[in-house]
């Protein structure tokens, strides 16, 4: 972040510089700083004509090239991760197939689901990064969190009003907003159906168009049944990578239309099929654990120490407990296990 800034700030100077011509060379510093104050609103005006330039050092609803956001997604899970098949080949295929339509029916829709640790909140922002530089600071991103930001059923109605009014005004500045909801099995009942006119086949809603934006849902709805799909795949000594994304993305639909404590329960969204895709994050093994302490261990700069990989992964706790196959908080606590071990 302090290296984008730095270079949005080097470009801005060399702008400003530009804009005062060769006789900046000639003046020593103190007559430059001075030079550039005065040059600095005449400099703006131009900056303003220039987007591309200006966009060098601040940040612009632009879109980056396809090619880009598809290879930094694609070296981001390839390197960190784990488990989810179906994720990465959805993800990057859906994100980047969006993007390079110049004229979509609709805002993409993803909607991820699967238990806690299991990879849902970075592979949002992973999303927001790739599309943009700051991807969760951006101005241009926008996250909501239920227990935050709707925490009362009985003001459903003032959520309601507040949520399509913030949609609304954010699509209208930029219209590759990304938004993001988290904990979506913690919505108040019917809230989210409230942005279905946005999500939906329209040009135009009131003068805005909203089809270059992207909404993503994360919900722990629907863990239960990825979980019980994957199992009796294991039990029928089926790999987890056989399992189609049709399969999951149906049963995963149907769980959560069904389930009251979806956030999706009987919702408009579903019903109307406006969410694009349904995608499973499956249940993370032992083998996957070390992959994410070994990861862990390689962003820190610490040595890889198979040993000790093997026993954090051993301490910690999986289920069904007779098979102990899969981590019941995945890969989330793995860090702060690093700190116990590594503690100096």
């Amino acid at each position: 972040m302090k290296q984008l800034r730095a270079r949005r700030a080097a470009w801005g100077l060399a702008f400003l510089l530009w804009q005062l011509g060769p006789a900046a060379q000639a003046m020593d510093p103190i007559t430059v700083g001075f030079a550039l104050a005065s040059a600095a609103a005449s400099a703006l005006t131009g900056i303003i004509s220039y987007p591309k330039v200006y966009c060098y050092f601040a940040e612009c609803c632009a879109d980056r090239p396809v090619a880009l956001v598809r290879e930094e997604l694609k070296k981001n899970f390839d390197k960190r991760l784990f488990g989810q098949h179906l994720v990465s080949q959805v993800v990057v295929k859906a994100v980047g197939g969006f993007l390079s339509n110049p004229n979509p029916k609709k805002p993409l829709a993803l909607s991820l689901h699967g238990w806690t640790g299991s990879g849902k909140n970075f592979v949002s922002k992973m999303i927001a990064e790739s599309i943009y530089e700051e991807g969760l600071r951006s101005r241009y991103v926008h996250q909501f969190v239920s227990t935050l930001h709707f925490p009362h059923q009985q003001n459903v109605g003032q959520y309601k009003d507040q949520l399509q009014t913030w949609i609304r005004g954010n699509v209208s500045a930029c219209g590759r907003s990304i938004f993001i909801f988290d904990e979506m099995d913690k919505m108040p009942a019917k809230l989210i159906d409230s942005i279905k006119p946005f999500l939906d086949h329209y040009e135009e809603i009131n003068g805005v168009s909203y089809r270059r934006a992207i909404f993503v849902f994360l919900s722990n709805a629907g863990a239960e049944k990825i979980t019980e799909v994957a199992l009796d795949y294991w039990k029928r000594g089926k790999n987890r990578e056989e399992l189609p994304l049709s399969i999951m993305q149906e049963t995963l639909s149907t769980s959560v239309f069904n389930n009251k404590n979806s956030g999706f329960w009987h919702s408009s969204l579903i019903d109307r099929n406006v969410i694009d895709y349904f995608i499973p994050f499956f249940p993370l093994e032992i083998t996957h654990v070390k992959m994410c302490i070994k990861a862990e261990l390689k962003s820190r700069g610490y040595p890889v120490d198979d040993y000790m990989v093997t026993q954090i992964a051993e301490e910690m706790t999986y289920f069904p407990k007779e098979e102990r196959l899969y981590s019941d908080k995945g890969c989330k606590t793995v860090h702060t296990k690093l700190d116990f071990y590594y503690d100096i």
